[in-house]
């Protein structure tokens, strides 16, 4: 298995000795896996612009393509991710946050279908749980097919002792994500991701080739392969969430032509 390990802490921290436990137990299971870090502290990205060429043009168009573009495709050829972040004030911190704007038009164009994730966080107090559920959030409204998560409060800001029920936990989750990920299973998407899916499915009518406010959006959703799919035909979808997204795709469809997004030409 080839792992993907994010770190979106400034530093190696208390949530980095979580996230190299979970390597450890993943390489005393699978000793033939592979691990390779990115460090977003490392990367230097700038802040995201607001630009809004990633929505309208397409991810190309970002000025920093160059950065993001390797990111991505890191993804891509991986076959499980471990992201590890620090919770600030009950939230991701600023280095993860960058990268969730840069990758906000995924919201819009999921992409990731196949990709599993564990997500990692430690605060010295409280926070974390909400902190670990915003990334599994985006990560899913991104396509991720299936995201576990680790979210523990240190009590410490640099002197955390990972204690025998913390590292019985990592040890756990090591082994579900193994069996999860090299059963190469597909998950099918819950309602929560097959509302947005929908909507967006059938809001993008608005914005096909030839509109007025024509967007990478309509381009997307248009394709043979999505515009007729309640979700991604990678995913096996059971008769009645197709019946779900549907619903929704018609809410989309109806809303297209009373609300659209306008930018300036």
């Amino acid at each position: 298995m080839r792992y993907l390990i994010f770190n979106g802490s400034p530093y190696k921290g208390n949530t980095w000795k979580l996230v190299k436990l979970i390597q450890k137990e993943l390489l005393e299971i699978s000793p033939e896996s592979t691990f390779e870090e990115i460090q977003l502290s490392d990367l230097e990205l700038p802040f995201c612009t607001g630009c809004s060429l990633c929505f309208r043009k397409g991810h190309e168009y970002c000025p920093h393509h160059k950065i993001m573009q390797k990111i991505i495709n890191k993804i891509d050829e991986s076959d499980g991710m471990i992201f590890g972040m620090t919770t600030f004030n009950m939230y991701p911190n600023a280095l993860t946050k960058n990268l969730i704007d840069h990758l906000c038009y995924m919201l819009h164009r999921p992409h990731f279908f196949k990709n599993k994730a564990i997500v990692v966080t430690t605060t010295g107090g409280v926070g974390a749980k909400s902190a670990v559920n915003y990334i599994v959030g985006w990560l899913k409204g991104i396509g991720f097919n299936y995201c576990y998560n680790l979210a523990i409060s240190s009590y410490s800001w640099n002197d955390y002792k990972v204690n025998i029920k913390t590292q019985k936990k990592c040890k756990k989750l090591a082994e579900q994500f193994h069996i999860d990920v090299s059963s190469k299973k597909m998950h099918s998407p819950t309602f929560a991701v097959l509302i947005p899916y929908n909507l967006f499915r059938g809001m993008s009518l608005g914005y096909i080739k030839g509109t007025e406010y024509e967007t990478q959006d309509g381009i997307y959703w248009s394709s043979s392969l999505r515009s007729k799919s309640t979700y991604d035909s990678l995913i096996k979808v059971p008769f009645y969430k197709k019946v779900f997204g549907e619903f929704f795709y018609i809410i989309g469809k109806l809303s297209s032509k009373f609300i659209i997004i306008t930018y300036k030409k």
